[in-house]
């Protein structure tokens, strides 16, 4: 059957026909013929064309099926648990733990193929409900398990972006399950068939476990012959447009050359849409049965998708074929509207997930593919804004992921990379060594070439990503409306609000790893578009000097939603700072923004914006609207994320002057223009508000600047997080390879009269190289894409952004409250991914002005641990640890001592402020550091009695070699010379701290001992195992502190001038002789304890506490002048708790103590237990410690001297008991309060008087404080 019509050009008639003989996809069968004006088989032009094709009904259900024609998952009654479902109810995301759900279509005989794409939990068949029963059947990926009431082990292991193909057969009664097209084998047989027996196709997830179904909407990736989908694809449809679009590919095949009266075939690559009008309208009549069609998700898949696919399968760059630009340009004109949107919809989807699921190969080839559509699709720029607009977010971030493979031999890794390798050689620490030998450095440099193989490789789909988003960063295509940039910018931002606003909704989220990778693209873009603007406008600041002005941070342009600022919430900031924002940014804050002052007002506005905002609905046990990620990205979705609340703007709505007062108002983000944004004029646009400390020269467009900021927000979210995680491979790779050489150890060890044990070891060393060659691999292929070289300049262009991008806010005094906190930790935290994240072989000191950039985090961190305008507990406490860590590493120690004077000064004021009114531990951790190494025998590493063990992880900064800073040190000398009042608080605040700690910790080893004493068995909480030791470990430290005060400034407790300095050293010796004579008596409570050697005690000697408290005693006994020894002696001597056995003790001459010897004995003593021969039991001597130097063994002098003084101090006449203090009756009264007049010593009174000034016995309120001497009575 034949129809047709004809068009007249010029003066001939351009005749079509079309014939329905040949119905085979892709045939030519529109034929085209030129007539000459007096043919007499003209006739008029047809309105339209007519097919007739086989006709198919598709509508008919699946023989074998029972349930709808179309096939969904069942969210009204076939679920169990918390789940999120997509709008398409094909997708779903596990909300809590081993939530269920089930499809709306059985199957009860013939064959049957659904498809699935993990992470998920299980996948099964089930005849009803879902779970462990007799009738359902399961493939568990993650444990690589099959279930059917009994589990068993099958198939491989899956990961994020594989393909899980369900195949059931009720002819045979088999279940079958493929992994990417790949049989697993028959999973079950005999599986129970017959009448009333029907399965359903059901999954069970975990929490965050997503999955997307494929029950026959789509076109299957994998089919399998003779296996049918749940659901009939639509076969007429498909028919109808493989046809159609071999009619369009004939037009665009064909031209017509009117002067030679032919019809002529061409290259349909060079076809353009300014041709031949016949031609124009040929297409309109085909597009008129083609457009309908292309609304469909399986035909844009199957027919639209694979042609322009083809199109670009030449090769060569994307700009090389136009043709896809040319249709597209056609598919606007021939199209109506809501046919082209929702056909761009369906075909970026489909390209969306044909991207994400492709199999890893060799060459990256599908993923190449790919994106080189999307790129040809992007830049056709009417077609990219409404994508951008409309369909791209949040889905955007899936084309700029780079999945790392979980099986590397399926990903073809042992071709690229054939020679694995990895570190062979380590010293007692299990740190690598340098040293290698010949071969092994031939297997490392063969390794590294194949994993340069690798990174070009990877490079050629990063380079596309990039492409892909400088489309659409695009600021000059004005041609269509509004600029791409501009849109994207409203996107982006929306989606970082979607991901910092639903942190306590994990599913709602976009997965870090994928924004690690679009990170890394962003970043690579954006410096792109910045450099251009700088040789266009040299005035502008290069990319490499990037920071984000301050004025983003207050002047309301730019919204940062509910994240916390440095000086606290954004409302508070308006209510206090308005004066300052009006002085020094000439801004004026707009009434409304700041007129709810109290919580109702709050409570009020909180629940109008839920109320605009729509969230995603949440019932235990219900099946919900599942926010978009990410399994199966489709289309229409109510909800992309949990939350999509609106953000608020504020913008001047009017051009402005400089020294003109504005007053901003709120613009939602949605409503945003270029003008908005860029500024004109004279509106500043973003840096509206200019601080008089800012330069006043371009920075860059501002449109960047609102990116960067984003960037630097995107890396806080998350990023961080996940280089962490990321990290684990190359430690997994460490602790093989130290299993591997200590396997290999054992191997040269094993007697030749033992081939069992032999064969053990054999058998286990060639695991653990197997393992190593999968993960070396595997690591090979997360260092080109996550720790290269590129991403560390990357990371530490954004360490660089944060730093000058504080500064600049730091000179704006007050106003740097308005900074939000993420700058710091982003500062923070890149420098720590820098230095423990990339690999060793990215040098840290090979990076551009490193060592300029080490010394600007330190000033930062030096001056903003304590800064008055930081108010949150929680930035506060990270910029302590980061501190404290800093000074941990001689590299990073020195760049501290490199910023000015004045800055190191105030630091260390900051660092000497009272324990009471701060968190003290770190503080007191990073003085510690600064000592270590210059205390007596404080040279270690690791403690001594732990040298034996190996370190879970040599790099913490505790494990790190001692580093002193004298430079420092000579700074806190200083200090507590000149300022008696700071010293006098700070040591009275450390002898406190140290009174607890170790109170504290006495009384925790009382309850271990009690528990270890009880005959039956029983178990000491690990916690309090951990809180103990971290008293103890507290105890050492502060200690080690009062230990460098003394060595430092020894008058603060010998110069009795000084107000303070007797009442600090009497109750420093009061400290010293309470911890030697806890801690040096043999057998007693300490001394049991440790030789328990409980895990979490490991800490917990002698030598640490002992030899600070030795270094202490030794320096003002012997290191100090001879008026100074003397009152530190008297002062030590008549302390009621000295004992001199107790530093006879640490040279391991003293006596068991009288009260050692009648302490009860531990009834529940074991054979082998160290308190089960105490007579073998080593004592503690400073003679036997190796970290004690000849020129600190001063303690046999100091032993020899306290033994001379306790004597003369013995022979002296005792003080009568009406004379001695009534507080500690260790003194005699030497001091009258006033006005009550009661008595005590002077020790007593000026520490009470320190902390309460009401008098110690009759609470009236204590004046002064005289001195008192008795009256010699007559004779």
């Amino acid at each position: 059957m034949l129809h047709g019509g004809n068009h007249r050009c010029g003066d001939n008639l351009f005749t079509y026909s079309v014939s329905h003989k040949d119905t085979a996809v892709g045939t030519k069968n529109l034929k085209f013929r030129l007539l000459r004006p007096n043919d007499s088989s003209c006739f008029l032009a047809q309105a339209s064309l007519f097919f007739l094709l086989v006709s198919f009904n598709s509508d008919q259900p699946v023989d074998g099926c029972l349930g709808p024609l179309t096939v969904v998952l069942d969210h009204t009654s076939g679920f169990e648990g918390l789940l999120f479902v997509d709008d398409d109810l094909l997708g779903v995301i596990g909300h809590s733990n081993f939530s269920s759900i089930r499809a709306t279509t059985c199957v009860y005989r013939g064959k049957s193929i659904l498809m699935s794409r993990p992470p998920l939990s299980s996948l099964r068949w089930c005849t009803e409900g879902v779970g462990d029963t007799p009738d359902s059947y399961a493939y568990d990926g993650n444990r690589v398990r099959k279930w059917n009431v009994t589990t068993t082990n099958y198939g491989k292991s899956w990961a994020a972006g594989d393909i899980v193909s369900c195949l059931i057969d009720l002819d045979e009664g088999t279940i079958t399950f493929c992994l990417n097209g790949q049989s697993l084998g028959t999973a079950f047989s005999n599986i129970k068939m017959g009448p009333g027996v029907a399965y359903f196709p059901a999954i069970s997830l975990s929490f965050k476990e997503s999955v997307a179904f494929n029950f026959g909407s789509r076109p299957l990736r994998y089919p399998v012959e003779g296996y049918l989908p749940l659901q009939n694809p639509p076969t007429a449809d498909l028919l109808r447009a493989h046809k159609l679009l071999g009619y369009i590919k004939t037009v665009l095949s064909t031209t017509l050359d009117t002067q030679e009266e032919k019809v002529l075939e061409k290259d349909s690559a060079c076809w353009s849409l300014h041709g031949e009008p016949t031609t124009l309208v040929t297409l309109a009549h085909i597009f008129n049965y083609f457009a309908p069609l292309m609304c469909k998700v399986y035909l844009v898949e199957d027919v639209l998708m694979n042609f322009l696919l083809g199109i670009l399968e030449g090769g060569g760059s994307v700009d090389e074929h136009p043709l896809i630009q040319q249709l597209l340009d056609l598919f606007w004109l021939l199209m109506e509207d809501y046919e082209v949107n929702e056909c761009l919809k369906q075909l970026m989807m489909s390209l969306l997930r044909a991207y994400r699921f492709s199999p890893i190969i060799p060459d990256l080839g599908f993923q190449i593919h790919y994106l080189r559509l999307t790129t040809a699709i992007l830049r056709h720029e009417k077609s990219r804004k409404y994508l951008l607009s409309n369909v791209l977010y949040p889905f955007i971030v899936v084309f700029f992921y780079i999945k790392t493979p979980l099986r590397v031999k399926e990903a073809g890794l042992e071709e690229l990379i054939p020679t694995t390798w990895w570190p062979t050689r380590f010293d007692k620490e299990g740190k690598e060594s340098k040293d290698e030998s010949a071969e092994e450095r031939l297997r490392r440099r063969a390794y590294e070439r194949g994993c340069q193989r690798l990174k070009k490789r990877i490079e050629v789909v990063e380079e596309l990503q990039v492409q892909i988003l400088k489309l659409m960063l695009n600021n000059k295509d004005k041609g269509t409306g509004e600029a791409s940039r501009y849109i994207f910018l409203n996107k982006f931002r929306k989606f970082l609000q979607e991901n910092a606003s639903n942190r306590g909704h994990p599913t709602a989220l976009c997965p870090p790893e994928y924004m690690v990778c679009f990170l890394h693209r962003l970043i690579t873009a954006v410096r792109s578009y910045w450099d251009e603007g700088k040789m266009r406008n040299p005035g502008c600041v290069s990319s490499d000097e990037a920071y984000v002005p301050p004025q983003l941070f207050y002047n309301g342009k730019v919204d940062y939603f509910d994240l916390q600022r440095l000086g606290g919430l954004l409302s508070h900031l308006k209510k206090t700072l308005k004066d300052d924002l009006a002085s020094k940014a000439n801004i004026l804050m707009d009434p409304a923004e700041i007129q709810a002052t109290s919580m109702d007002d709050l409570d009020e506005e909180e629940e109008s914006g839920s109320a605009q905002r729509p969230f995603g609905a949440v019932a235990m046990g219900g099946a919900l609207a599942r926010p978009s990620w990410l399994s199966s990205p489709t289309l229409g979705r109510a909800n992309r994320f949990l939350s999509t609340a609106a953000v608020s703007l504020m913008t001047p709505r009017r051009p402005l002057a400089p020294p003109e007062k504005v007053k901003v108002r709120t613009l939602a983000v949605e409503q945003r223009t270029e003008e908005d944004i860029e500024g004109s004029h004279g509106n500043d646009g973003l840096l509206l508000g200019r601080p008089l400390e800012e330069p006043d020269h371009p920075i860059t467009e501002k449109s960047l600047l609102e990116i960067l900021d984003g960037i630097v927000m995107m890396y806080n979210l998350s990023v961080h997080q996940q280089l962490g995680k990321m990290v684990v491979v190359s430690d997994d790779v460490h602790e093989y390879a130290v299993a591997l050489k200590d396997t290999e150890e054992k191997i040269a060890r094993c007697p030749a009269r033992r081939p069992d044990i032999l064969e053990e070891l054999q058998k286990s060393q060639k695991v653990f190289a197997e393992k190593l060659n999968h993960l070396s691999r595997r690591l090979a292929w997360i260092n080109a894409t996550i720790y290269c070289k590129d991403k560390m300049l990357d990371v530490y262009w954004l360490l660089r952004v944060c730093i000058l991008t504080i500064q600049h806010a730091d000179n704006t005094g007050t106003l740097f409250a308005f900074a939000p906190e993420f700058y710091l930790n982003v500062a923070m935290n890149s420098y720590s991914s820098l230095k423990n994240y990339f690999s060793p072989s990215n040098c840290m000191d090979q990076l551009p002005g490193y060592e300029d950039t080490l010394t600007q985090l330190a000033a930062i961190l030096a001056k903003h641990f304590a800064d008055p305008r930081i108010v949150g507990t929680d930035i506060k406490d990270s910029l302590m640890q980061a501190l404290a860590s800093y000074v941990c590493y001689p590299q990073s120690l020195r760049a501290v001592e490199r910023i000015p004077e004045e800055q190191r000064v105030s630091m260390m004021r900051n660092l000497l402020a009272p324990y009471e009114q701060r968190p003290w531990a770190q503080t007191n951790w990073i003085l510690v550091r600064l000592w270590r190494g210059c205390g007596f025998g404080y040279r270690y590493t690791r403690l001594p009695h732990l040298l034996k063990t190996k370190p879970e992880d040599t790099n913490l900064p505790s494990l790190q070699k001692p580093c002193p800073s004298l430079l420092l040190q000579r700074h806190m000398a200083e200090l507590l010379s000149l300022d008696k009042d700071m010293a006098a608080s700070f040591l009275n605040s450390v002898l406190n701290q140290l009174n607890w700690a170790f109170s504290e910790f006495i009384g925790m080893i009382q309850e271990i001992q009690q528990a270890a004493e009880r005959p039956e068995r029983n178990f000491v909480d690990t916690r309090q195992l951990k809180v103990c030791a971290t008293c103890f470990d507290l105890s050492v430290s502060l200690l080690r502190v009062l230990e460098m005060t003394v060595t430092l400034v020894p008058q603060i407790f010998l110069d009795w001038t000084r107000p303070s300095a007797e009442l600090l050293l009497r109750r420093l010796a009061q400290l010293l002789n309470q911890v030697l004579n806890r801690v040096t008596a043999e057998r007693n409570l300490f001394d049991r304890v440790v030789n328990l050697r409980l895990p979490g005690l490991e800490s917990v000697d002698h030598y640490p506490i002992l030899v600070a408290v030795t270094g202490i005693l030794v320096r003002i006994l012997v290191d100090c002048e001879r008026q100074g020894v003397s009152r530190a002696a008297s002062v030590l001597l008549s302390d009621p708790c000295f004992q001199l056995h107790s530093i006879q003790h640490l040279l391991g001459e003293g006596e068991t103590s009288p009260a050692a010897a009648v302490l009860p004995q531990t009834p529940a003593v074991h054979p082998g237990d160290p308190a089960a021969a105490p007579a073998e039991r080593k004592h503690f001597s400073l003679h036997a410690c190796e970290y004690i130097s000849l020129a600190e063994q001063k303690v046999e002098q100091m032993l020899a001297f306290l033994t001379i003084e306790s004597k003369q101090a013995a022979a002296s006449t005792p003080t009568s008991e009406e004379d001695l203090c009534p507080i500690c009756y260790a003194h005699s009264i030497s001091a009258v309060f006033k006005p009550c007049s009661h008595k005590s010593c002077k020790a007593c009174i000026n520490q009470h008087l320190m902390n309460n000034k009401d008098c110690f016995f009759c609470k009236a309120t204590i004046t002064g404080v005289e001195d008192y001497s008795k009256k010699p009575t007559a004779s």
